[in-house]
This record gives structure tokens, C-alpha cells and sequence, in this order.
């Protein structure tokens, strides 16, 4: 099997779980965190809404700059309702998914460059950093993402196995 594929059945299955999560999010919760150190609700919703999108740049671009001298490229965006965030992450798969079929897996083993201010932060094969920093960053925050919907009272959806909430086999 090819990278390209793999990644491809990736997105469709993650992409998925995601939106799952997303449809649970209450509104007009945005500042909400459960600790002084946590990041608000609103920000993190948007960053699992559109985390699969970084696929396009990783495959398209040969780095991203976080804070470069003048303008980033980087905005991010404040996506206030469930819709807002169902239709980022529809866009962010569109681009992802777009970006995959367009490449090849000769071109994943390829560097790409995260870097902050100038300095490389991080350097890897793009296959690498689409693993890393895409897939297994999204269920990271997606599993955050988790906690803060039973903080909040909302129900918590059936991911990789049953929830408290949800038992997709019984």
C-alpha cells in the first residue's frame, strides 16, 4: 500500500471521529477552561476543526514559519458555531485530501520544516511530520477535546472504542 493511501484512509476515518466531537461542542462557551493553564474552549475546538488542513501546507510548502518577521501566513481563524467548525473541518479535509491525491509518496519522503521565528524547530520527512503533527496531534486534542465536553455536561462520542456516552456494539 501506498503512503498516500494509508494517509487517505486516515483522513476519511479521523475526519470522521472528529466531526463526531465537534457536533457535542456547546456554543457561546468560547473562554471557557477547566484550569488557569488550559487553553479556552473556543480556541481549542478550532484548532481540532482545522488541524487535518495542515496536511495541504506540509505537502505543498517546504516549511511554515510561526512568527516571521513581518506578516505570517499563519491566521488563525474564530469560528463561533457548530456550523462554523463542521464547515472548517470539511475544508480542511477538502485541502488535505486534495494535497494527498496530488502527490506522490516519493515526494512524503521529502523534508519539510516547522520553524519559529527563523529557527528550525523541527525537521523530519513530511510522511513523519504528517504522522506526528497532523494525526497524532488531532487525537491528542481531540481526546482534550473530550474531556472539556464531559466538563461541560455535553455528551461524549464514540472515538476509537465506547463511551460513557455511546456504545456503538451494544
Amino acid at each position: 500500500m501506498k503512503m498516500t493511501e494509508l494517509f487517505l484512509a486516515d483522513l476519511e476515518r479521523e475526519a470522521a471521529s472528529t466531526r463526531r466531537a465537534l457536533e457535542r461542542v456547546p456554543e457561546g462557551r468560547d473562554d471557557w477552561k477547566p484550569h488557569e493553564k488550559s487553553m479556552p474552549l473556543g480556541y481549542l475546538t478550532t484548532l481540532v476543526a482545522t488541524i487535518l488542513g495542515w496536511i495541504d501546507f506540509m505537502v505543498n510548502e517546504d516549511r511554515l514559519d510561526m512568527t516571521p518577521k513581518g506578516d505570517s501566513k499563519y491566521k488563525p481563524q474564530q469560528l463561533k458555531t457548530t456550523r462554523e467548525r463542521l464547515d472548517a473541518l470539511d475544508e480542511s479535509v477538502a485541502k488535505a485530501r486534495k494535497a494527498l491525491q496530488n502527490t506522490t509518496d516519493e515526494h512524503l519522503l521529502t523534508n519539510w520544516q516547522f520553524v519559529v521565528g527563523g529557527h528550525v524547530a523541527s525537521e523530519n520527512p513530511r510522511y513523519i511530520m504528517i504522522r506526528d503533527a497532523v494525526f497524532s496531534h488531532l487525537a491528542h486534542h481531540r481526546g482534550q477535546l473530550t474531556v472539556y465536553l464531559r466538563l461541560n455536561e455535553a455528551k461524549v462520542p464514540s472515538i476509537y472504542g465506547p463511551s460513557a456516552d455511546e456504545n456503538p456494539f451494544g
